[in-house]
This record gives C-alpha cells, structure tokens and sequence, in this order.
C-alpha cells in the first residue's frame, strides 16, 4: 500500500509579518478617528442639552403666563410642578433641582451641579473637563454651553 505524503502548507514568516505590519498600519489611521468621534459625540450632547435646557425654560415661562397666577410652583400638563421665580422675571425656574431640574426632567449621561442657583452646571458624565458643558442661570434664564474642554 502506497502512502502518498501531502504537503501541508502554512504562511511563512514574512506573510504573517506583513499581515501585522498591514494591520498595525490600519490601527495607527483609524484610532484617531475614532478617538475624535468620541470629542464630536460629546460637544453634540452638551450643545443638545443647551437646546432642551432653553425649550424649557420657554415651556415654563409660557405656562407661568398662560395660568396668569403668579404663583409658584408651576404644575406643567404632565403633573410635574417647576419652582419659579414670581419677581420681575416671573415664570423663569429656580437654579434648583425643584426648578430647572424638574423643567428639563431627564438629564441621562449628565451631572448637574445646584451649589449656585445663578451657575447650575450640567456636564457629561463620562468625560470632558470642567469647560464642557451647559450652564444655567437661575436668575435671568439664560443657558450657555461651553464645549472647549470636551
């Protein structure tokens, strides 16, 4: 009986190199893409955030007219009530969490920051620096995004 011996063949050295050279290559151009994807992603968050912040700080304020009160809390069509100012600027929300932060209600992937109702910051909560993000006024309603350090 014959035995026929097969030839196993395998990449050689220089194949297998030239695959993790090629490889390298491709992982040394992609990973700065994706590492500015991620920057992009969050300065399209707080920028997002600035917009729903303002929506509700109009909502609030529309509502606080509509009802011709005067009164603080603010009950909104979904039963949640937003503290407001009553003063000069009625109908603004508060710089709390019963203000601002019941009026906007889901800040997902944000931290805010109530210590000082005339600075309430919202910043992301998975990175980016201390000048990244939203910053609500308590006093006059203005919102301001900073996304320099994202």
């Amino acid at each position: 009986m014959k035995h026929h011996q097969r030839n196993q063949q395998g990449f050689t050295l220089i194949e297998l190199i030239a695959v993790i050279v090629i490889l390298g290559i491709l992982a040394a151009v992609a990973l700065p893409k994706f590492v500015g994807v991620t920057s992009e992603a969050r300065i399209a968050s707080v920028n997002g955030l600035g917009g729903g912040l303002r929506s509700s700080v109009a909502m609030v304020k529309s509502k606080y007219l509509a009802a011709g009160t005067g009164t603080s809390p603010v009950t909104m069509d979904d039963g949640t009530t937003v503290a407001v100012s009553t003063g000069n600027a009625g109908g603004i929300p508060t710089g709390a969490a019963a203000g601002i932060g019941n009026a906007i209600q889901d800040m997902t992937g944000f931290t805010a920051d109530y210590t000082t109702a005339t600075a309430v910051t919202f910043r992301p909560a998975n990175g980016g620096s201390a000048t990244c993000g939203a910053v609500y006024n308590g006093t006059t309603g203005v919102v301001t995004t900073d996304v320099s350090g994202c």
